[in-house]
């Protein structure tokens, strides 16, 4: 028996679950699989436009994510105007010089050779949008989030899979420290840049680092 006083101090609705077939369910996991394993982190894009509507409902996508207290602590920033991403640029690079000329140790820039990246961040400017996405802590017209890192990168991660679904190459940047966002983004301070993803069509004859992913054995552990 549901108590009444619970039930209207918090309201519910019915669960509408999404009903696979027991058969389908792995070759379903197996198809989304496959897909985003094609995700790289690209650098060299193309300035062919991101077709209308595709923005728009990746973050819709990245809204559906869990978060602490349902509290949704995150703000997505869109950036397409050339004159504020070479500010943003500018920002980020005097950052990054900071950071692999004095900041990183030698054993964080031993592991980054690799891939091959130093301060010089000129997808900034190349790709057609930068998304930057912003924690919300409690301010004048904002609640108290909880688990608000937890929440945010979840969110990312659909944010991610949602543009790779369509097509589109990412890239998550995070310069620190990162408060000159605020400004470039006009973002209150209450607002705190988390992440830096440059959106776009990968570059014609774009190359991604050779790196191979950990096999399962070593990220799955069955108890």
């Amino acid at each position: 028996m549901v108590d009444s006083a619970s039930a209207t101090a918090h309201p519910t609705v019915p669960l509408r679950p999404m009903t696979v077939p027991a058969q389908q369910a792995a070759d379903r996991c197996r198809t989304f699989h496959d897909v985003m394993a094609q995700r790289r982190t690209v650098r060299d894009y193309a300035t062919d436009p991101i077709p209308d509507g595709v923005l728009e409902w990746a973050v819709r996508t990245a809204a559906t994510a869990p978060s602490g207290a349902h509290v949704q602590p995150w703000r997505f920033v869109v950036v397409t105007d050339p004159e504020r991403k070479r500010r943003l640029r500018e920002a980020a690079e005097a950052e990054e010089r900071e950071f692999y000329g004095r900041r990183a140790s030698e054993e964080w820039l031993a592991a980054l050779a690799p891939i091959g990246t130093d301060w010089h961040k000129p997808f900034l400017e190349d790709a057609p949008a930068v998304i930057v996405v912003f924690e919300v802590h409690k301010g004048p017209d904002t609640p108290r989030p909880y688990y608000v890192k937890e929440s945010v990168g979840i969110a990312v991660g659909l944010l991610l899979a949602s543009l790779h679904q369509a097509g589109l190459a990412t890239l998550t940047h995070t310069p620190s420290p990162m408060r000159f966002l605020n400004e470039v983004c006009e973002r209150p301070a209450e607002e705190r840049a988390a992440y830096v993803i440059p959106v776009g069509y990968p570059a014609p004859g774009a190359r991604v680092p050779d790196l191979l992913r950990k096999p399962l054995e070593d990220v799955l552990v069955r108890l």
